[in-house]
């Protein structure tokens, strides 16, 4: 796992370069605040999200599965079961832990206060995928901390979550649309960006829908599956109603005391 940063930074970086260029060549939605102001403050985010999470939690998840395998800690670690399906499981593991995580941050009033900078962003693109309070990011990370641990997920697991997690938040943030027939069966399986986009409509019961960052399977076993929106893709109002398109809501400094405030 020692090249685990080049992994993880080396998809994150094309990932996020192949989103751009297809927003820039064919954007789904014009945005109603410069993209220049946007793209500084969500990208910010994401800095001091590290920053913070480097300070709070000085172990990664990587590290802390290599600890949990080589001590014999965990679940999978106690049982005789295939690699190969260990690593499948623990993928399923995760990917339900994160939906969940994401429902209770909607749900608990005062986690929900730390979310709602993510869903404030008046507009929708590949940025957006990086929105988030550092104090959210930092929580999250002790989630799948204790999961890691509790379960004993492999090292590998760990690694491959990570960047699809990343990819897929960069994915289906994206703004672009694609092609009506390919979208319509992607979606069987994948939460494509038209979906998405109905989690960040301004009306809560489309908001509290579609919470799944990769696939769909868990929306719809947990009835929180929607396809379609009142509006249509193009006329959706997307953010939050108490925080309008101005430039004052993309300002770094607003979005970190965001949650502090009524």
């Amino acid at each position: 796992m020692t090249n685990e940063t080049l992994w993880r930074l080396g998809a994150f970086l094309t990932i996020l370069a192949v989103m751009m260029i297809v927003e820039a060549m064919r954007p789904a939605r014009t945005s109603p605040v410069a993209a220049g102001k946007r793209w500084f403050a969500n990208f910010s985010l994401v800095v001091l999200a590290s920053i913070l999470a480097r300070l709070t939690i000085p172990i990664g998840l990587t590290s802390v599965a290599l600890y949990c395998q080589q001590h014999s800690i965990g679940l999978f670690n106690q049982l005789d079961l295939p690699f190969v399906l260990v690593i499948i499981i623990s993928l399923l593991l995760l990917d339900v832990v994160i939906y969940w995580q994401h429902r209770l941050f909607h749900k608990v009033p005062l986690l929900w206060r730390l979310h709602r900078v993510h869903h404030a962003d008046p507009h929708v693109d590949t940025s957006t995928g990086l929105r988030f309070h550092p104090i959210e990011i930092v929580l999250s990370i002790v989630i799948k901390l204790v999961i890691v641990a509790v379960f004993g997920v492999p090292a590998i697991a760990v690694l491959i979550f990570e960047i699809a997690l990343n990819g897929f938040a960069l994915f289906n943030h994206a703004n672009i649309s694609l092609p009506t027939k390919l979208e319509r069966a992607l979606r069987y399986v994948l939460i494509t960006q038209q979906l998405h986009r109905i989690h960040h409509s301004q009306i809560p019961a489309e908001t509290n829908s579609n919470f799944g960052f990769s696939v769909t399977w868990w929306d719809r076993l947990f009835l929180t599956y929607k396809s379609n929106a009142t509006l249509t893709d193009q006329t959706l109002k997307l953010g939050l109603t108490q925080y309008p398109a101005t430039h004052i809501n993309t300002k770094i400094t607003t979005l970190l005391v965001m949650p502090f405030k009524r």
